[in-house]
């Protein structure tokens, strides 16, 4: 075990904002919860805690690496929509004491993963990518489940009386 130091500097800070991972088009993390680990030299990973990822498109692997500085890492692979990015998730589940905030969180490799921050005002907890915005709109104009809509409804967009038929 080897504790970082100024000939191999490691440090690990609260990720700024929200942090998502996205695979085949599809977010599977998103936390306003995730860390930032700048190692020496490296590129930083983004370490997420496990219960902001969509675990049940992960399996465990028989994969494993050693560090000397963090421990040993395990290994997930994703597979969704029929791709699948082996080995690309990697946790540290009981890491040196030094490294002690990273316990049991994942990151995501960024060769095959899209990994970004989200600005907290444009996140849409659905994840879905639509158009957000007339989605709420449409879903103010109906009913809220106590007989009457948020807002007041749209004007008509016919003149025929209910129950007419145009011939």
């Amino acid at each position: 075990m080897k504790i970082p130091g100024p000939d191999h500097p490691i440090t690990i800070s609260p990720g700024e904002g929200r942090w998502r991972v996205k695979f085949a088009g599809h977010v599977i993390a998103d936390s306003g919860d995730a860390l930032v680990l700048k190692e020496a030299a490296y590129k930083p990973a983004i370490y997420f805690p496990r219960e902001d990822v969509s675990m049940e498109y992960l399996s465990r692997t028989d994969r494993s690496t050693h560090c000397p500085y963090k421990g040993d890492a395990a290994y997930y692979t994703v597979l969704m929509d029929g791709q699948f990015a082996e080995n690309g998730v990697w946790t540290y589940e009981e890491p040196f004491p030094a490294m002690e905030q990273i316990r049991g969180r994942l990151a995501f490799y960024p060769d095959k993963f899209e990994i970004y921050a989200v600005d907290d005002d444009t996140v849409d907890p659905t994840h879905v990518h639509t158009e957000r915005s007339a989605i709420d709109e449409a879903v103010l104009h109906t009913d809220s489940g106590a007989g009457a809509s948020q807002k007041e409804h749209w004007p008509a967009n016919t003149n025929d009386a209910p129950g007419t038929q145009r011939v």
